[in-house]
């Protein structure tokens, strides 16, 4: 397979304020990352583990400690409520917040929307003085940011018994990209709704904000579709292991539960309707749709040539647009050429060539997604597909567009040139199907290449595509394909701590990353996945965690 040719990545302009981030860092990491004590108060506090992702500026001031375990909440608006709520609940083991006030002799936890701050929407800034603690954002979302940075400290320095103490000091903090997903495929293996809860409470613990849900594929459909009950009737009987697996899905008031779990956490979710390719499990369902495909692919694809084909995907589609409120639709759009030969020999659509004057199939595909970029638009949507879909000629300033094909660099450099607002998701590092370690044996490779934590952390920073000043890069993305992952001990396995390096490498300025450094909070950090019964994959001990298999299917053998 053809090696992609080398790029330059050029970052984007940090904050003013990181020229004084670190210019006590010997002070930091040589005297702080030993607790610090005061013996003549007993006083014990931590600075330097479990902040996950790093903060973009820390100021630490010395000698001084916060100690009280008890704060009253105060406001300065009543829309910081909910955030306030969520705090004090993921608190309550380690601190107790009055959400109203008991009395002076407590702590203050001050919460307060300040839009004159020079920060995105998410930025933050945490004080932490002898009396109280105070953050300070432009948003909820900043204010939500700021207390989870302040819990991972609480969480750091918690004591059952004893005397415990915070650091007292200042960070200042937004994140570098605006987008920070994780995408999981559930077509292939479905894993239910508490599994994807916890996902979505780990993901707000990293400051991750945009879940991309993979609901349809060749082997199933897991989302109701009441215009259509055959989807899930038939459409989702059976995985990419067991073909004959009883129905799974999600009900509509499921995903409106999801939706809303989410968004509790600060989590936008963003369904995935694949089409016109992968799109045996609907075809199952509804035949008289269907396209074509091959021995491989059996019924792959939707037919374009037939115009009750955008009739039915609209319907669906305008279902699904009720469910999410998410701004964006992600219809995938990929790998169409897999199996779409048929549509060579369908009347209807050799007719729809003829009409459109469209000279070959990749003309119909376009032709096709056109078309549902522009019903997406009606309904108030955007359109979101992987890179394929920047060929068509959509709208850029309607779409978003996530490059995956990491040996097509020449892919991503045209649709930066071609200005499409770009999210990068590339199967090495960030398809976390891809196995991790030398001695794994089931996952993914690529010509004998993985990815693994390292190159995860030093991603985007690791490209080679020169990128202009005013760039269409939203963000960075992590996607679990889960041909080989049929069960939720593989699939902590797999995603933790990879997706924890991810996180830093969405948030943190490149300025501020250090793998060494990371290294050493993980240490730390490791005991909050295993509190929480997540199967994580110890990079610091391979040999403490061995590989669990993939799958224990009855024919899996038969779909390898």
């Amino acid at each position: 397979m053809r090696k992609g040719k080398m790029l330059t990545y050029i970052n984007e302009q940090p904050f003013e304020s990181y020229k004084m981030v670190y210019r006590s860092m010997t002070f930091i990491v040589v005297l702080f990352v030993a607790l610090i004590s005061f013996s003549c108060n007993d006083i014990v506090y931590e600075t330097t583990k479990m902040m996950v992702p790093w903060p973009n500026e820390v100021n630490w001031k010395e000698g001084g400690y916060f100690t009280k375990k008890e704060l009253n909440l105060e406001l300065s608006d009543e829309g910081l409520r909910d955030v306030a709520i969520f705090f004090a609940m993921e608190a309550a083991p380690y601190i107790k917040v009055n959400l109203e006030s008991t009395g002076s002799e407590k702590g203050l936890l001050a919460l307060d929307i300040d839009s004159t701050l020079n920060l995105s929407d998410e930025g933050y800034i945490l004080e932490i003085e002898a009396n109280g603690i105070k953050v300070r954002a432009p948003s909820p979302s900043g204010v939500f940011y700021g207390l989870k940075t302040l819990k991972q400290l609480i969480w750091a320095n918690y004591k059952e018994d004893g005397v415990w103490a915070l650091p007292m000091g200042v960070i200042k903090d937004t994140p570098r990209f605006a987008w920070r997903g994780l995408m999981l495929d559930e077509s292939r293996h479905f894993f239910g709704l508490e599994k994807v809860k916890q996902l979505l409470d780990l993901m707000a613990e990293h400051k991750l904000n945009k879940f991309h849900w993979h609901l349809t594929d060749e082997p199933a459909w897991r989302i109701e579709i009441k215009a259509y009950p055959k989807l899930v009737q038939v459409g989702s009987i059976g995985d990419w292991s067991n073909s004959s697996l009883n129905a799974n899905f999600y009900t509509q008031q499921q995903i409106r539960e999801v939706v809303d779990y989410a968004a509790a956490r600060q989590i936008e979710v963003i369904p995935e309707i694949d089409m016109p390719g992968h799109a045996s499990a609907a075809n199952r369902a509804y035949p008289e749709f269907s396209g074509g495909g091959n021995k491989e692919h059996p019924d792959f694809t939707f037919n374009p040539g037939k115009e009750d084909t955008y009739s039915y995907l609209a319907d669906i589609l305008r279902e699904v647009a009720a469910m999410f409120p998410s701004e964006y639709i992600h219809i995938g759009g990929d790998e169409v050429h897999f199996a779409n030969a048929h549509w060579w020999d369908d009347a209807e659509v050799m007719s729809l060539m003829e009409r459109k004057n469209l000279k070959d199939l990749k003309g119909v595909e376009y032709y096709f997604l056109n078309r549902i970029a522009d019903s997406l638009g009606t309904m108030g949507k955007k359109i979101a597909g992987w890179d394929e879909i920047s060929g068509s000629g959509i709208n850029r300033n309607s779409s978003l567009v996530f490059w995956w094909r990491h040996d097509k660099p020449e892919v991503l450099t045209r649709m930066i040139q071609n200005g499409y607002p770009t999210v990068l998701c590339p199967r090495i590092p960030l398809y976390l199907d891809f196995v991790q370690h030398d001695t794994h044996e089931y996952g993914r490779k690529w010509d004998g290449a993985f990815g693994n934590a390292v190159q995860a952390y030093h991603f985007p920073d690791s490209l080679d595509v020169e990128i202009p000043i005013n760039n269409p890069i939203v963000g960075i993305q992590a996607c679990i394909w889960t041909e080989r992952i049929a069960n939720e001990k593989r699939l902590d396995f797999m995603v933790w701590p990879r997706l924890t390096a991810i996180s830093e490498a969405a948030w943190t300025d490149q300025t501020l990353k250090s793998y060494d450094r990371f290294l050493k909070r993980l240490e730390e950090f490791l005991p909050f996945y295993g509190e929480r019964n997540i199967g994580y994959f110890n990079l610091l001990n391979p040999n403490a965690t061995p590989e669990p298999k993939w799958n224990n299917g009855p024919n899996w053998q038969n779909n390898h």
